[in-house]
């Protein structure tokens, strides 16, 4: 039997979704089955409305092999696994003679964990373990969502959180799950044979296609024990938010609090001498949090190292003990004992790893209102671990709409360990990088307005002119306007300004849920939503709702970023262009994703109006201006005003 063609398949697919055939996508899926079929890496920009997961779902399936494909977002990962793959495999099926099976896989706690919701949750001040359902009072939130959870429990098949719905808080899961930790593992457990976590496993080793998210991925590639199954293929889309998804992986962090929560955990099961000695190191390094003031520590100051000695000697000693001492009087001791491991084994980790001071890390402290001080511990730069755990033994595919950063790939290719385009060598792997472009006409349907008449934004103080344009703006565009800003403080300043100066209803971030605040904005197109980071990469409202895009400085990290700031010095240090290659990749990558959100249909038209005249001026504003669309640009405020003004018209014509 002839095997059938790529062209077919990708028909059949697209055809079975109800959407449209485009050149970018048939580029696309071609790109794929060619870095399938030679074993070799690419990146692949491919703008909103390629259709980019049929791009690769298609050459991945006919391939046959196991893939994996990564994604950095649950609305993703539902798009997939809920419409996707299940309409793909059935259009597919009668030409691959096959049924391609599918899974979705995530970390442990995300699923519930029925040891813990049927015997209880090890309690650090009591003996043993306490039922949090009779704890929790029935009429509280948490009781409330406590009751919810068990009898979820009876009725779900898969014990994925992200399957209930509503959801519940983060303390309420937390009483019901665990980490990878503290799992007592299939074979000691009661309910081994039911565990929704090891099922989920299972589904995966016999999945064609193994669907999982960003942070999974980082975990099997740092942690050395595999939790994805074998695969000879992976795919990462919204591959542009790797980097910072595996730094988040990679990042430790100790607190008074966690400490002293490892010292109770731990009290019970080993003697009094050791357990003294773990109290008296959480004691000494309370003393210093106390004291800690934000900022990177280049050095690690005398009292902070000696403590930090202290506590990982201290949590050596408690977990070589706690393997031997069996407390008589504690219930499931196991479980008890695994988590005071787990606890346990975290200080140690993140104490010895500052304490031993690698050249490839960084550590600061930061402050919290309410939380008080935290030490954090993370990698100078995680290019040599994607390099090394990425790129071998598979083929790799990245994807996104926004990889090109100033015009090429070689931005974002340094970011994953990759050497510039075409530079071969042993140890270095090699890629081709492929633009298939967007279906829209960004020319046509969208202008790039940059204020360059404002003030420079400084770094504090209201800016009058700003919101005086800003209220001008949503003025001509009659609402319909999604303010992106690069702080909370910047939201909340213009939310409360303008509701007092314009008729149009401003939603905030963080005065309700983001789901609840994307379908108001979406509902009434005179209403505005402003808000931060995840509204520059979270929103796909396509339509007459959102004609303006406001984005109201270049969103530079901040200068006192510990993090971001070493990795500019460490490039400085190595001859390159520190500012460039962090502080501007940093913004460029954000303004695309900004950008992105005004065109999500071919109907669409708007302005995206930056309130930044530096976009304008500066010598790294062509760099910025070549990592956003096409969109025609202008600095004319006049010019920008009637584009909005008759965009808003029309809409209202047609009844919008």
């Amino acid at each position: 039997m002839t095997k059938p063609s790529l062209p077919d398949l990708l028909h059949a697919a697209v055809s079975a979704v109800g959407g449209t055939e485009r050149p970018g996508q048939v580029a696309m899926a071609e790109a794929v089955a060619e870095a399938i079929d030679d074993n070799s890496h690419r990146l692949i920009q491919a703008g909103t409305g390629t259709g980019k997961s049929l791009g690769y779902l298609v050459p991945a399936l006919a391939h046959g092999e196991r893939v994996v494909v990564a994604t950095a977002t649950l609305a993703l990962q539902r798009q997939l696994v809920e419409r996707d793959l299940p309409r793909t495999v059935d259009a597919l099926h009668p030409q691959l003679r096959r049924r391609p099976q599918f899974a979705m896989l995530k970390g442990r706690s995300n699923y519930l964990c029925l040891h813990r919701l049927h015997e209880g949750v090890p309690q650090d001040e009591e003996e043993g373990l306490f039922d949090q359902f009779e704890a929790a009072t029935p009429t509280s939130k948490l009781g409330k969502d406590l009751l919810r959870l068990r009898d979820w429990a009876d009725e779900t098949e898969t014990g994925d959180r992200d399957d209930l719905t509503p959801g519940v808080s983060d303390k309420a899961w937390g009483q019901i799950s665990v980490s990878s930790r503290e799992c007592l593992g299939a074979t000691k457990c009661a309910y081994g044979a039911e565990c929704f976590a090891e099922a989920a496993r299972e589904r995966a080793k016999l999945a064609d296609v193994v669907v999982t998210n960003h942070a999974l991925l980082a975990i099997d590639a740092i942690e050395g024990a595999p939790v994805l199954p074998q695969h000879e293929v992976l795919i990462v889309d919204e591959a542009h938010e790797l980097v910072s998804r595996v730094t988040g992986v990679a990042t430790g962090e100790l607190t008074p609090g966690q400490v002293n929560r490892a010292v109770k955990r731990a009290a019970k099961l080993v003697d009094e001498k050791i357990a003294d000695a773990l109290q008296t190191a959480s004691e000494s390094f309370e003393r210093v949090m106390e004291l800690a003031l934000p900022g990177r520590l280049e050095e690690i100051p005398e009292d902070l190292g000696y403590a930090l000695m202290a506590l990982r000697d201290a949590a050596r000693n408690v977990i070589s003990a706690i393997g031997s001492t069996r407390d008589k009087s504690v219930h499931d001791e196991d479980a008890v004992r695994k988590q005071a491991l787990a606890a346990v084994e975290s200080v140690h980790t993140v104490a010895e790893r500052i304490t031993n001071g690698s050249e490839y890390d960084v550590v600061w402290y930061e402050r919290h209102d309410r939380f008080g001080a935290t030490l954090r511990v993370a990698p100078l730069s995680v290019s040599g671990l994607l390099r090394e755990k990425l790129f071998e033994d598979r083929s790799v595919v990245l994807t996104s709409a926004t990889l090109k950063l100033g015009g090429d790939f070689n931005g974002v290719a340094a970011s994953l360990g990759l050497s510039p385009e075409g530079v071969e060598g042993d140890d270095v792997p090699a890629w081709k990088g492929l633009d298939v472009g967007s279906p829209f006409d960004y020319p046509k349907q969208g202008i790039l307005y940059v204020a360059k008449h404002l003030a420079t934004p400084g770094r504090e103080g209201t800016r009058g002119d700003m919101m005086d344009e800003l209220a001008e703006l949503i003025e001509a565009a009659g609402g319909r306007t999604l303010g992106l800003f690069s702080s909370m403080r910047g939201a909340k300043a213009a939310a409360e300004e303008l509701r007092g100066r314009l008729d149009n209803q401003i939603l905030l971030q963080g005065e309700e849920t983001l789901g609840e605040l994307i379908k108001a904005f979406a509902a009434d197109p005179k209403t505005c939503l402003f808000g931060t980071l995840s509204l520059w990469q979270g929103v796909d409202v396509p339509g007459p709702s959102c004609q303006l895009v406001v984005m109201d400085r270049i969103p530079f990290p901040r200068p006192d970023d510990p993090l971001m700031s070493a990795r500019q010095k460490s490039v400085e240090e190595h001859g390159g262009n520190g500012f460039m290659a962090v502080a501007a990749t940093h913004a460029a990558l954000l303004m695309a994703q900004g950008a992105g959100r005004l065109v999500r249909a071919t109907g669409d038209r708007g302005v995206v109006a930056v309130l930044d005249p530096r976009l304008a001026t500066a010598r790294y504003g062509s760099f910025l201006r070549a990592t956003l669309p096409d969109f025609w640009y202008t600095t004319d405020r006049n010019q920008a005003r009637r584009s909005l003004a008759a965009i808003d018209a029309a809409a209202k014509a047609d009844g919008k």
